[in-house]
């Protein structure tokens, strides 16, 4: 099939790889992005799968504490200079508290509730038709801890709620600090998913055999890679960011506590926003003159 440089240059962008190495790759994978990506690491031609999606989308995280019950919570925009609009932010506002108000199931039954006599769905088209942009309620999670909860948020981009059992408030903020710059998949190896594990020992293997090794020396290398994939992405196996020479999990234990869960969330991220062409734009506005 023919591979598009478009395609080429995502790749390269998501592994580092040289791009005859991407072109190969997608060949192989019939155009699949995330096969291609499977392709390079097991060659062992990927440097680094930077990002599952690109993230380019603009908008808000915005958290929210009351009664010991938390909400964190993503909408969007098209630009970072509507992002900061007062109109934009206090429409935020308003659906962050609607949700610790309310308790809605999901986004659809959050924008039929009506504030004030109007369905937050009217607000938001009444808000797009004043600012000229699309603007969107993307997700949000309802977090009611089973121990104590504590939120960061980095800036506008970043925000994460974390539910923490024992230790102290101050301990709890820096696990969510700690969430917010190091991005773990979930908690613990043992919440890792099935699929997840199986994947990442099928590339750990192939990369072991390119490698020349036996049998016994690859099963022996892929589960001691392995275990170091799952401290890698795992909050308990993470160093700790504010003292990298202890894990999280010896840091909690130290302090008679454990995480029960948390949630992260990164404005647009596994959002591809398309790109313009402006060279195409300006030919075909010259064409249309």
């Amino acid at each position: 099939m023919a591979i598009s440089a478009a395609q080429v240059k995502t790749l390269r962008e998501r592994t580092g790889a040289g791009m005859m190495e991407c072109k190969k790759a997608l060949v192989e994978a019939d155009g699949d992005i995330e096969a291609a990506v499977e392709v390079l690491r097991k060659s062992g031609q990927a440097k680094a799968d930077k990002k599952a999606g690109r993230v380019a989308a603009e908008g808000r995280i915005v958290v929210r504490e009351a009664g010991g019950v938390a909400v964190i919570l993503e909408v969007n925009c098209e630009t970072d200079f509507v992002a900061n609009d007062d109109n934009f932010t206090g429409f935020c506002d308003r659906v962050a508290d609607t949700i610790l108000a309310s308790r809605p199931a999901d986004v659809a039954a959050l924008m039929a509730l009506e504030v004030d006599g109007t369905a937050l769905e009217q607000v938001r088209t009444d808000l797009v038709a004043k600012i000229g942009e699309n603007i969107g309620v993307r997700r949000f999670a309802l977090i009611e801890p089973a121990g104590q909860v504590a939120s960061y948020v980095h800036g506008t981009r970043i925000g994460v709620v974390v539910d923490v059992t024992g230790g102290d408030e101050a301990l709890a903020r820096d696990i969510a600090m700690h969430v917010a710059a190091s991005s773990p998949m979930c908690v613990s190896a043992d919440d890792v998913p099935a699929e997840t594990l199986d994947r990442e020992r099928s590339i750990l293997t192939e990369q072991a055999r390119q490698e020349g090794k036996p049998d016994d020396i690859v099963s022996r290398m892929v589960e001691g890679r392995l275990r170091k994939y799952l401290a890698e992405i795992t909050l308990l196996g993470q160093p700790f960011v504010k003292d990298p020479d202890q894990t999280v999990e010896k840091l909690l234990k130290q302090a008679g506590a454990a995480v029960n869960a948390f949630v992260r969330f990164e404005v647009g991220e596994g959002i591809e926003k398309k790109e313009d062409d402006f060279v195409a734009e300006v030919m075909a506005q010259v064409r249309g003159a």
